[in-house]
């Protein structure tokens, strides 16, 4: 078994406190990004965790947190915001690919234990269709990438997730190499 970084660490301990926050307070969401893709079987991420919310209830979940005693902060961007646990990161969106997220969205989860905390977590299918969505010519990190692919093959949709990105070159070239690698099927 592969030693927890402390930084590691302290992102299990900020999902953990969010993800109880949020269910506390009746908002919707869902874990998504790496940390939803690790409970599913990819490589531990070590640099934040993701949580999705609807557009509609961003305030509420900010509210939420914030009460809970995590600091709050608001960049730039204007499809998430942030969450500080003892230094750790947790982004909480809102916008994905540059449209508002709808409570409908979150209808694809699955309830799991994750670190002891039930929760609802993103479809490997979603995940994986956000992280390849998210490429383009400042982000196309495909050694990244291949692991995941590789961790969840069974558990996604690659026909719908083709679909998701068609247009998204970096995505349907990553998807031939999925191909070319036999990783996935044609």
């Amino acid at each position: 078994m592969a030693k927890v970084s402390d930084q590691q660490q302290a992102l299990r301990e900020a999902l953990k406190r969010a993800a109880v926050a949020l269910k506390g307070s009746g908002v919707p969401f869902a874990l998504t990004g790496g940390y939803a893709a690790w409970v599913r079987g990819a490589p531990e991420p070590d640099h934040d965790v993701d949580f999705v919310v609807a557009e509609a209830d961003q305030a509420l979940a900010a509210e939420a947190l914030a009460a809970s005693g995590l600091r709050v902060e608001r960049p730039p961007e204007d499809w998430l915001f942030k969450v500080f646990s003892d230094g750790a990161m947790v982004d909480v969106t809102f916008r994905a690919g540059g449209s508002p997220v709808r409570r409908e969205r979150l209808d694809d989860v699955q309830i799991m234990e994750v670190q002891s905390v039930e929760m609802p977590v993103l479809s490997a299918t979603d995940v994986v269709a956000q992280k390849l969505g998210a490429l383009d010519e400042h982000y196309c990190a495909f050694s990244a990438l291949l692991p995941v692919a590789r961790a969840l093959r069974e558990q996604v949709d690659w026909a719908y997730v083709r679909d998701e990105v068609s247009d998204n070159d970096f995505a349907v070239v990553f998807l031939a190499l999925l191909v070319r690698l036999g990783i996935v099927d044609g």
